[in-house]
């Protein structure tokens, strides 16, 4: 039988780069979902294994038929801060498997408290997957298994203008300057404030020297879950600088109450949004993330570094969702539960589908 895959939000940028790493890599029929009700397939997707599905989220009986009829779910209707974990849950009474790109550690709470139903459902769901979560977290696993010991994790990410993704991304970073977020530092949960803290990191070329900043993802609360590691850092900055400075500016003088309103998200996520569709001419869309472990190998001190690049941030995160999905569609992700990336994927398995994909990982023990 052919497998039939369905991806909530396929049509925004996210969605429709699964969609079409899915149709490369799989012989799955895919449905795509948005909420204009005369919707159709992005153009750039196969006509002929490809549908639109008008789907409004708050209408449980139609999520209810739609996931009824797929073998596998793919959530990419963000930002995720504003999601219940309602879609996974129907996944779980419907008895099918569940993947999503949701960045938010608000969301991945949620759907982590479902995993004893996940688990006693024979569901497999993996949560947080895409570029950032997601790759970037096999990228951990594969250098945390490098060392004998691991103490230190240390993830940075940079963005290039818009990423090549739509105002959803902006509105997600903007979400993330809301409220000071705990961290796991020197062995114990500590509070730090969004956007603060900015440190220089070497990225490749084209990036280089690019400021990172303290920002609130999901990784700060599943690596530390993960692996017995006493300090986890995640930070993230945008190229070019300029971009930092006014993104550290909001988060730091403006008072939280403007931060808090939606009418506030929405204007900054659309100024900003028209600025990188300027700004994306020189400075690219691409990502580069980059991943230090710290710990000891053969009783001495050592740590392990990585790093990808791609040219398109939205590309990427279709990479990073679509070779989950494949391999749960291949059976070779079946662990019923719920789990972030690297609780789930075998460093082997990351690193065959990341080369069928042409995605270079650089390591380097040092």
């Amino acid at each position: 039988m052919t497998n039939r895959v369905l991806i909530v939000g396929g049509r925004g940028r996210i969605g429709s780069n699964v969609a079409q790493d899915l149709l490369t890599h799989t012989d799955a029929e895919i449905t795509v979902t948005g909420r204009d009700s005369e919707g159709t397939v992005p153009g750039e997707l196969l006509p002929e294994r490809s549908r639109y599905l008008a789907l409004d989220l708050a209408d449980s009986a139609a999520l209810r038929k739609a996931v009824s009829s797929s073998n596998l779910v793919v959530h990419c209707a963000g930002p995720f801060h504003y999601r219940d974990a309602g879609v996974l849950k129907t996944c779980i009474e419907e008895g099918v498997n569940y993947t999503d790109v949701s960045d938010s550690r608000s969301f991945t709470r949620r759907a982590l408290e479902c995993r004893e139903a996940a688990k006693n459902a024979g569901v497999t769901a993996i949560v947080n997957t895409g570029i950032f979560p997601g790759i970037s977290n096999s990228m951990v696993r594969r250098d945390v298994e490098q060392l004998d010991e691991a103490d230190r994790i240390h993830l940075s990410y940079v963005v290039g203008g818009s990423g090549g993704a739509g105002v959803t991304v902006m509105r997600t970073t903007f979400l993330g300057l809301q409220t000071p977020f705990e961290v796991w530092e020197d062995g114990k949960w500590q509070e730090v404030k969004p956007y603060s803290d900015r440190e220089t990191i070497e990225f490749p070329e084209p990036y280089g020297k690019t400021g990172v900043y303290w920002f609130d993802m999901p990784e700060a609360i599943s690596l530390p879950e993960s692996f017995p590691v006493k300090t986890v850092i995640t930070k993230f900055g945008t190229f070019p600088d300029l971009y930092n400075h006014l993104t550290w500016f909001v988060a730091k003088y403006w008072p939280a109450s403007w931060l808090k309103n939606n009418v506030v998200i929405e204007f900054l996520s659309y100024v900003s949004y028209g600025m990188t569709s300027v700004t994306n001419n020189f400075s690219g869309v691409g990502v580069a993330v980059r991943s230090q472990v710290t710990g000891i190998k053969n009783g001495k001190p050592a740590k392990v570094c990585s790093t990808a690049l791609h040219e398109n941030a939205a590309a990427a995160t279709g990479i990073g969702t679509g070779s989950i999905a494949q391999l749960m569609l291949e059976g070779k992700i079946d662990r019923p539960g719920v789990w972030a990336v690297e609780q789930a994927l075998s460093t082997e398995l990351f690193e065959g589908t990341m080369q069928s994909r042409h995605l270079k990982i650089e390591q380097e023990l040092l």
